[in-house]
């Protein structure tokens, strides 16, 4: 039986993948209705907003739901959000038996869901295919546990740790595939952080440039000396665009940053304090964060202690020099049992390039 429980599951959590990009904050949820061993309906939650997993299933049946065993990959809501609870559908659906792969991780609400069910006599297991279900929504769990957002560092270097040239030139140290990788997390992830040098030398868009239905991150400049240019690429696009700074100028000047539809605020005192950077940006409801910093805002972010998971291209190539810049900049740590310590590495290839995968050990 738990064989065919995590078949099942892992069909709820292959449908709650393809919520990737669309549901923040929320989480992705997959579910799967089954009846006499048959699949007789499944869905997942679409978008934010939009009906939650249970509902979609429910809905998409073939038969009729009553006797059917649900599986879902969170616990079914027990409260009135923007949709009615779940729990209560399942119910008044007449499922049997509801196979959850893991709680809500909201410690206010955890086990509410799964109390509802058990008593309207539904039978109720919990914890097939968990760390699988957490895994995939990460960045939900740590969101709705800290009201912080998930950090992912992203870099791109050459074999010998360089980013760019000692002229600065880098394009492209990685390849085709991998920057397509990187959009796709540019979709993902609900906001794109850069630090005012990137801005100044490179001028990126900071876009998703997907084929398709995308969402574009919303942009965030941390800007200690408001710097920002505003004829800057960040601009040629509708997406938000938020500006972290330290000292507020004139209100002439904030004037012309939110005609362009930014928010500007401040986020410390001498440089922007990155950790009440994420609190503010928390509390805008953003719950990830793409760091596209180079070296400086990547030293300051990993000594800040925001940073949750690093990837890492790595191309087959060799620029030299003791000039060219490496990803993490800054003084460093002086002693090596202070490094910064990485766990669960992942390696795989992206192309040409290689990618190393791996969370921070806070």
């Amino acid at each position: 039986m738990q064989e065919i429980h995590n078949t099942f599951m892992k069909r709820a959590l292959s449908l709650a993948s393809k919520g990737k990009g669309f549901v923040n904050p929320n989480p992705m949820v997959g579910a799967v209705l089954v009846k006499d061993g048959e699949v007789i309906g499944e869905g997942y939650h679409t978008a934010f907003g939009k009906p939650h997993a249970e509902i979609e299933a429910i809905r998409n049946t073939r038969k009729s739901v009553d006797g059917a065993t649900i599986y879902v990959t969170l616990e079914p809501c027990s409260h009135y959000g923007k949709t009615p609870p779940c729990a209560e559908a399942l119910i008044k659906a007449g499922v049997k038996e509801v196979v959850i792969a893991s709680l809500d991780p909201n410690p206010l609400v955890a086990g509410r869901g799964v109390k509802m069910l058990e008593d309207a006599g539904i039978k109720v297991i919990v914890g097939i295919e968990e760390e699988a279900s957490k895994e995939l929504n990460r960045i939900f769990f740590k969101y709705i546990q800290t009201k912080t957002p998930y950090v992912l560092m992203k870099t791109a270097m050459t074999l010998d740790g360089k980013i760019a040239t000692h002229t600065g030139d880098s394009k492209w140290v990685s390849g085709e595939i991998s920057r397509k990788k990187v959009h796709q997390l540019r979709h993902q992830l609900m906001g794109i952080m850069v630090g005012i040098n990137t801005v100044l030398k490179d001028s990126p868009k900071l876009d998703c440039r997907l084929e398709g239905k995308v969402r574009q991150p919303i942009k965030i400049i941390v800007d200690s000396l408001l710097r920002t240019p505003l004829d800057a690429k960040i601009w040629e696009h509708e997406a938000k665009v938020i500006i972290a700074t330290t000292k507020l100028p004139s209100i002439e000047i904030i004037q012309k940053y939110t005609d362009k539809g930014a928010e500007v605020f401040v986020a410390g005192e001498n440089r922007v304090d990155l950790a009440h950077l994420m609190k503010e940006l928390g509390e805008r409801g953003v719950d990830s964060i793409l760091l596209e910093g180079g070296a400086t805002l990547n030293a300051s972010a990993l000594q800040a202690g925001i940073v949750n998971e690093v990837w890492t291209f790595v191309a087959p190539k060799i620029v030299g020099g003791t000039v060219a810049p490496t990803s993490v900049g800054g003084e460093g740590v002086t002693l090596m049992k202070d490094a910064y310590q990485l766990t669960g590495f992942q390696v795989e290839p992206s192309g040409e390039d290689w990618l190393f995968k791996a969370k921070v050990n806070k």
